[in-house]
């Protein structure tokens, strides 16, 4: 579904200094802040319609390459991508643009430092919007290990992602078509299925993939070079490093966990984002008496904002109004 017409902003790009690391911000408009950070395998490119409706209706919205994509820095620890750096990288994106409190948007893995930003620092906190991944209980162990026991011998993404070196000597060499294929198969025009139950023997990812014939109606040949050109010259070390973290993430956490998320809350989903079958969002009631709404758009799977924008636009710019 292609998105309306973009309003005529202009659109502003700079490099700055930010938790001991470069990152690049990608700004439109003015007024309170509106911090936008996306998910794998995505860039600030993912925000691109929603960072001009947000400057039309009077807001200073600021999207972001997170560490580790696109033209931010590349930290080389994989400890620099737990979840305490990226959740400090929001509150000096916030610092830089020197605002007191902004809301903050995420998506994929854009939202648990959105998450965890609503916990460490409440202060700083106008208002959450959470994409596509509810707010979970802190799990009884490490996450991994938990994971091992319940795939077996099944593939699962996260697990194989955890050897550095291996997926990335997958997907470097095959960016065009690991992107084709990964943003179709858990898209809301994909077909059940689409991403295939593979044995963890043996598998890659892209063995899990299905390769459209034509790209959905939201995905551009232009909108898929954009990312491709990028990746093929970053490589995707730095966003599977994120995780790399889980065991330190969920270590971390114990420090704010129970902590209740009072800032007013929307989150959104695609109907067919398969995420919520691993994260039904009612088991985040409990824990977010600041959740406001729950948006789910009929049709859509996990790339909501990119898949559905109007949408997406029509409830973020709804949610703001009500909180400003």
């Amino acid at each position: 579904m292609t998105a309306s017409p973009a309003p005529d902003v202009e659109i502003r790009h700079r490099q700055v200094e930010v938790n001991g690391n470069e990152l690049h911000l990608v700004e439109a408009g003015e007024g309170p802040a509106v911090i936008l950070g996306h998910g794998f395998p995505e860039l600030w490119y993912s925000w691109r319609h929603q960072l001009p409706a947000l400057a039309a209706a009077g807001y200073h919205a600021i999207a972001f390459d997170q560490r580790g994509y696109g033209d931010s820095g590349k930290p080389e620890a994989i400890a620099d991508y737990d979840i305490v750096h990226l959740s400090d990288d929001l509150l000096g994106i916030l610092d830089v643009v020197g605002d007191d409190q902004g809301v903050f948007v995420g998506h994929d893995w854009g939202t648990p430092p959105v998450w965890a930003t609503a916990q460490r620092a409440p202060e700083r906190v106008k208002a959450v919007v959470a994409m596509s991944v509810p707010l979970s209980p802190r799990s009884s162990g490490p996450p991994i290990a938990i994971f091992k026991a319940i795939f077996g011998d099944t593939f699962f993404y996260i697990l194989y992602f955890q050897e550095p070196g291996v997926a990335e000597g997958e997907l470097d060499p095959q960016a065009e078509r690991f992107h084709r294929g990964f943003l179709y198969s858990i898209s809301g025009d994909a077909p059940p299925g689409s991403f295939k139950v593979m044995p963890a023997a043996g598998t890659g990812l892209l063995d899990c993939l299905t390769f459209p014939d034509e790209l959905p109606a939201w995905l551009t040949e232009d909108d898929l070079s954009t990312y491709a050109q990028t990746f093929t010259k970053t490589g995707y070390r730095g966003g599977l490093n994120f995780y790399r973290n889980f065991d330190r993430n969920w270590e971390a956490s114990a420090a704010w966990d129970g902590t209740l998320i009072e800032a007013p809350t929307l989150f959104i989903a695609g109907e067919k984002d398969p995420v919520l079958l691993m994260s039904p969002p009612d088991r985040m009631t409990p824990l977010v008496p600041g959740l406001r709404q729950t948006v789910i758009v009929d049709g859509a799977g996990h790339w909501v904002q990119q898949e559905r924008p109007d949408e997406v636009n029509r409830a973020l710019l709804t949610f703001l109004a009500d909180v400003f």
